[in-house]
C-alpha cells in the first residue's frame, strides 16, 4: 500500500512539471516587459529615447507582460489540463480535451448554484454579503475561488475517469461514442455534478485554507526553516513538487490585496506586486520566504561544495573532475538546477545531502529574516535574481543582502564539505577506487539504486523472456509493432530472415507461424500478460538488431511424439458443443496454428446460428477484450478455448455481443455471445471457430464424436484418459 502511495505522489509531482515548465517562459516576459516600462527603471537608466511610452519598443515590452500576465493568471485551466495529461496512461490528448470541458463545466455549475442562491445578482454583480475573495472571474465565469486547487481537482478526476474508461465497449446502437470518445462525454455528466457539489464543500475547504495559510505565515521564521528543510529533503523522492505547490499557488502560501484583487499563494502575490510595481514600496518577503533563499544555497552555496569535492579529488583525477564539477556549479549558478551535484551527495555520501538540507533550510529562514524579496518563476539561478531582484532594484527587493550572505554560505559550504569528505573517506566525483569511472550521478542513477536492480545480463532487464523473445525476433530494431490475439502474440518485423524460430519455440511457444514480415508466436491464453510485458521491456530495450550469426542460435530439439498406448482408458470426459453448424476435425481449419494443434487439441465447428452457449457447467476464466474469443474452465477440470472465427482479432469487437464476464458461473447452455454472422461473414477470413483443450497432459487424447451439422448441446468430441 506504502509503494502504490508513493508511486500515485510521484506520478502527481511529475504531472506538476508540464504547467510549471511554461513559468520560466511567462515569468521572463512579465519580468522584462514590468521592468522596462517602469517609469522608475527607465528614468533611473535614462532609457527614455529607447523604451519610453510611444517607442517601439516600449509597444513590444507592454505586450510582453501582458502575455506573461496571462499565463500566471490562467494557471488552474493550464494545470487542469498539465495534470490530466500527466497522469493519463493513454491517449493523453483525448484526457486534455476532456479536461477543458469539464473546468469550464465545472465553474459554470458553481456559477449557476451562486446564482440560484443570490450570491451572484441578475446584472452578474457580486453580492455585497459575500466575503471579499471568494468569487472570481475564472475565464469570464463568475465562481467560487479554487486557485489551482480547482484545475488539480479536475485534472485527477479526469485522468482517473480517462484510464477507467477510454476503452470501453458499448451497445452497437452507441458503439459510435465508446472509447475515447466516451471520456468527454462522462466528463462533462460527472463535474457537473461536481460543481453542484463544490457550492457546498469548498466554502468549508476555504475557511481551512485560510486557516492554514495563517497558521504557516504566523509561524513566523520557524515556519519558514521547517518548509526550507523539508522542500529540501524531497527531492530525492521526487514529491518537492507535490509538498511545494500549494504554498507557491493557493491561499496556504497566504494571501493578500494587490490591485484590488485578492491573490493567493506566495509566487501569484509577487507577480501581482511585480505587474503593479509603481504602486509597491517593497516586494512582501512573506510570500517570497518560499524561494528567496534559494538564491543563496544554488548561486553561492553549491559551488562551494563542488570547489570542495574538486580539493578534495585525487591529484591524477582533478583535471578530469574539474571539467564536471565546474560545469555542474555553472548549470546551479546561472540556472538554480543542482540536480547534478544534489544527487551525487545522495548516492556516494548520503551525509553529505543531509547536510545541504540543513544549510539549504537554514537559507530560506535568514531570507526571511533580511527582509529579502526576489522571486523567481523556477529556480534560484542568477537569470532569476537579475530578472527579479537587480532589475526591480534594492529599494523594492533587498537584492544585495543576498551577496554577503551568500559569501558565507559559499565559505561554510566548502570548510563543512571538505572537513566531511576527508574525514569520513566519503567517495564524491574524482575519490573513487582506480577501477572506477569518474562521474556525476544523476536522478536515474538514484532511481536505479532505490530499486536495488541486480541483474548484471546483456541487457540489465529482469524480464529474460521478453528478452529472448525480443532476441528471437531479431532485435528490438527489427519489429515494427507488437499486438496479440486470444492465444498469439502477433508481431511485424522489418527483416523477417532475422527471425529465429528455435529460439522463440524454447520461450514456451507452441509454434511460429510467419505471414511474409508478420510473425505468430502462439503461446495460449497467458498471450495478453507477455504482450504487456514485451511492450513494457521494449521501451528501454537496446535499439540493436541481432543477426543469426551475431549469436548462438538456440537449436529445436522436438522429440518424437511417441503413439499413446491404447492399454486402458481410465476416464473419460465429454464435451459438447457451444454452436449450432457443422462440426470438422480441427487438423481442417484454415489456420496454421490451429490445424496444427499448437494451441491445444479439439475441433471446429462453422456456425450457423447466432448463439454461442456453455459447452458444459463451468465458470467464465476470461472474456478477451475484442470479445472475438472466451477462455473456460468446465467443473470437471478442462482449460478451454472458444475462438469463434480466423482472424477475428483484427474486427476490434465488432460483430460479437458477450453475455457474460469474467469469473462468472455458467451451466451448461447457458448464452455466452450473440454473433452477427452476416457482418462476420463479410469481414472475416473464415467463420471457422475452433474450440480446443488448451491444457492436456501427455496422458489425454481428443476422440472426435460428431462430424457434420451438430446442434448446441450435442456431444462434440471425447476427452480419453490414459494410464
Amino acid at each position: 500500500m506504502k509503494d502504490k502511495i508513493f508511486e500515485v505522489l510521484q506520478r502527481i509531482g511529475r504531472s506538476f512539471m508540464l504547467p510549471i515548465a511554461i513559468l520560466p517562459v511567462a515569468g521572463l516576459l512579465l519580468g522584462l516587459g514590468s521592468s522596462f516600462t517602469n517609469e522608475t527603471t527607465i528614468a533611473t537608466y535614462h532609457l527614455g529615447k529607447i523604451l519610453g511610452d510611444g517607442t517601439i519598443l516600449h509597444a513590444l515590452l507592454v505586450i510582453m507582460n501582458k502575455v506573461g500576465s496571462a499565463v500566471f493568471d490562467n494557471l488552474p485551466l493550464l494545470f487542469a489540463v498539465g495534470v490530466a495529461i500527466g497522469m493519463a496512461k493513454k491517449e493523453k490528448e483525448v484526457s486534455a480535451l476532456s479536461a477543458v470541458i469539464a473546468y469550464f463545466v465545472m465553474n459554470i455549475s458553481i456559477s449557476g448554484m451562486l446564482e440560484i442562491n443570490g450570491k451572484i445578482l441578475g446584472d452578474g454583480s457580486i453580492s455585497k454579503d459575500v466575503l471579499s475573495g471568494t468569487i472570481a472571474s475564472v475565464c469570464g465565469i463568475n465562481t467560487l475561488q479554487m486557485g489551482v486547487f480547482g484545475g488539480i481537482i479536475v485534472g485527477l478526476g479526469v485522468a482517473a475517469l480517462h484510464n477507467r474508461f477510454h476503452k470501453i465497449q458499448l451497445p452497437n446502437a452507441l458503439s459510435f461514442f465508446a472509447g475515447s470518445r466516451f471520456v468527454p462525454i462522462i466528463s462533462t455528466i460527472v463535474y457537473m455534478f461536481v460543481g453542484i457539489l463544490m457550492y457546498f464543500v469548498w466554502p468549508v475547504v476555504q475557511n481551512g485554507i485560510y486557516s492554514l495559510g495563517g497558521l504557516v505565515t504566523g509561524s513566523g521564521y520557524f515556519g519558514t526553516l521547517i518548509f526550507g528543510i523539508v522542500k529540501r529533503a524531497l527531492i530525492p523522492f521526487g514529491l518537492h513538487h507535490v509538498f511545494y505547490m500549494p504554498f507557491w499557488q493557493t491561499a496556504v502560501g497566504g494571501t493578500a490585496e494587490v490591485a484590488g484583487q485578492m491573490v493567493q499563494g506566495g509566487q501569484n502575490i509577487f507577480f501581482a506586486q511585480l505587474a503593479d510595481a509603481s504602486h509597491v514600496t517593497h516586494f512582501s518577503a512573506d510570500a517570497t520566504r518560499y524561494f528567496s533563499g534559494e538564491f543563496i544555497f544554488m548561486i553561492f552555496g553549491l559551488p562551494g561544495a563542488a570547489l570542495a569535492m574538486y580539493r578534495t579529488a585525487k591529484p591524477e583525477k582533478k583535471k578530469q573532475v574539474g571539467g564536471l564539477l565546474f560545469s555542474a556549479a555553472l548549470t546551479s549558478m546561472l540556472t538554480g538546477i543542482t540536480e547534478p551535484i544534489e544527487f551525487s551527495f545522495l548516492f556516494v555520501a548520503p551525509i553529505l545531502f543531509v547536510v545541504q538540507v540543513i544549510l539549504a533550510g537554514a537559507a530560506y529562514m535568514i531570507a526571511h529574516i533580511l527582509n529579502i524579496a526576489v522571486g523567481l518563476t523556477f529556480s534560484g539561478g542568477f537569470l532569476d535574481l537579475f530578472l527579479f531582484g537587480i532589475l526591480q532594484g534594492n529599494d523594492k527587493t533587498s537584492w544585495l543582502r543576498i551577496i554577503p550572505v551568500g559569501i558565507i554560505y559559499f565559505f561554510l559550504y566548502y570548510f563543512i564539505f571538505s572537513f566531511l569528505i576527508k574525514k569520513l573517506n566519503l567517495k564524491t566525483p574524482g575519490r573513487e577506487d582506480d577501477d572506477q569511472e569518474v562521474k556525476l550521478y544523476t536522478k536515474a542513477d538514484v532511481n536505479a539504486r532505490k530499486s536495488k536492480k541486480t541483474d548484471s545480463t546483456e541487457n540489465g532487464t529482469d524480464d529474460p523472456l521478453s528478452a529472448d523473445i525480443t532476441r528471437g525476433l531479431g532485435g528490438k530494431k527489427n519489429i515494427d509493432g507488437v499486438d496479440c490475439c486470444a492465444t498469439r502474440l502477433r508481431c511485424t518485423v522489418f527483416n523477417a530472415d532475422l527471425v529465429d524460430d528455435a529460439l522463440l519455440k524454447s520461450t514456451g511457444a507452441s509454434g511460429v507461424i510467419h505471414k511474409g514480415n508478420g510473425v505468430q508466436i502462439v503461446y495460449g491464453p497467458q498471450v495478453t500478460v507477455i504482450k504487456s510485458n514485451l511492450e513494457d521491456y521494449l521501451e528501454t530495450a537496446p535499439d540493436i538488431e541481432y543477426t543469426k550469426d551475431s549469436e548462438e542460435t538456440v537449436e529445436e530439439d522436438v522429440p518424437t511424439q511417441e503413439e499413446q498406448t491404447e492399454t486402458k482408458v481410465t476416464k473419460t470426459i465429454v464435451v459438447s458443443s457451444p454452436i449450432t453448424g457443422v462440426a470438422a476435425d480441427l487438423s481442417t481449419a484454415p489456420d496454421e496454428a490451429f490445424a496444427g494443434r499448437m494451441m491445444g487439441d479439439g475441433a471446429v465447428v462453422t456456425p450457423t446460428d447466432a448463439i454461442v452457449k456453455a459447452p458444459e457447467d463451468g465458470e467464465v476464466v476470461f472474456v478477451f477484450e475484442t470479445k472475438h474469443a472466451i477462455g473456460f474452465m468446465t467443473d470437471s477440470g478442462l482449460s478451454m478455448l472458444l475462438h469463434i472465427g480466423i482472424d477475428t482479432v483484427q474486427l476490434g469487437g465488432k460483430g460479437f455481443e458477450v453475455f457474460v464476464e469474467n469469473g462468472q458461473k455458467v451451466k451448461k447452455g447457458d448464452p455466452m455471445m450473440k454473433l452477427d454472422l452476416d457482418y462476420l461473414a463479410g469481414h472475416a477470413p473464415s467463420l471457422t471457430s475452433p474450440v480446443l483443450c488448451t491444457e492436456l497432459e501427455d496422458n489425454q487424447k481428443i476422440r472426435l464424436l460428431k462430424d457434420g451439422e451438430i446442434k448446441a448441446g450435442e456431444e462434440l468430441f471425447a476427452v480419453d484418459f490414459y494410464e
